[in-house]
């Protein structure tokens, strides 16, 4: 029902949209008749939000998105041409199924892969590639192993992208942390896919604090998710993905490559 009502609203706001254009702006673009600054955004949405970076105006007819920081997430919403809703939620393009919420949610959440240190990666593909990608995995996680898999084809596909292979254990999976401790200790790939693939995975050689501070990194780093790619730009990609998607995504997201 909430849903319904949301959709009525919508579908009302972007009709008036529509109409004011069509009889009172002519073929001028929406600025001609809406506006609203970062001032008034400011006391319209009060003490709901932390703080408001940028206003402009949304992909869906009669809207504005604004970016806005809650808490230590940065977000956007947005505020219908009446300046009476607010709406918060996931928006998707039906042409092409993109979330576009999501995706401008990563844009503003990038973060500065300075601060994660690699001596500990692994590293999957040549030392001398030019992009390489940071990826969140853990040794016990379903989704992790289905695009290990994918990743090794990237690499087959495209050698001048590598990934550097970060262990995140996540609590779900109670056997994860030992294991990680284990592949950092040894530094081998070979535990990390035998560990995919079932199989027992010899204990930790030695007693490295590595997993506790990534555990401690990605915490303030707001990744909560395995598996997690960071691309060189420090955009932030969630999730299971096909080599054929990876290479688009990081085709058209690369800049500087991370340093090992």
């Amino acid at each position: 029902m909430r849903f319904l009502f949301i959709l009525i609203c919508l579908l009302f706001v972007t009709h008036n949209a529509f109409a004011m254009s069509a009889d009172g702006c002519g073929a001028g673009s929406c600025a001609d008749c809406h506006s609203i600054t970062m001032e008034e955004t400011k006391q319209l949405l009060g003490g709901m939000v932390d703080k408001v970076n940028r206003v402009e105006f949304a992909e869906i007819p009669g809207m504005w998105v604004v970016e806005v920081e809650k808490g230590q997430q940065k977000l956007p919403v947005y505020i219908d041409f009446s300046k009476q809703y607010l709406f918060t939620g996931n928006v998707l393009r039906l042409n092409d199924k993109q979330n576009l919420t999501r995706q401008r949610s990563a844009r503003m959440n990038k973060i500065d892969i300075g601060r994660i240190p690699l001596q500990d990666a692994l590293l999957l593909g040549k030392p001398t590639a030019k992009t390489k990608v940071i990826v969140f995995t853990d040794p016990e996680c379903p989704y992790c192993k289905k695009l290990h898999t994918e990743l090794k084809e990237v690499v087959r596909r495209d050698p001048e992208i590598a990934f550097l292979i970060k262990l995140f254990p996540l609590k779900m999976h109670p056997n994860a942390y030992e294991i990680s401790k284990s592949i950092v200790c040894s530094k081998s790939m070979e535990f990390l896919e035998a560990s995919f693939a079932g199989k027992p995975v010899p204990p930790a050689s030695c007693d490295t604090p590595v997993v506790d501070q990534t555990l401690a990194l990605v915490g303030d780093l707001g990744i909560r998710s395995t598996p997690t790619l960071v691309l060189p730009d420090g955009l932030v990609l969630s999730g299971y993905k096909k080599a054929e998607a990876l290479l688009k995504l990081i085709g058209e997201n690369v800049a500087q490559p991370a340093k090992k």
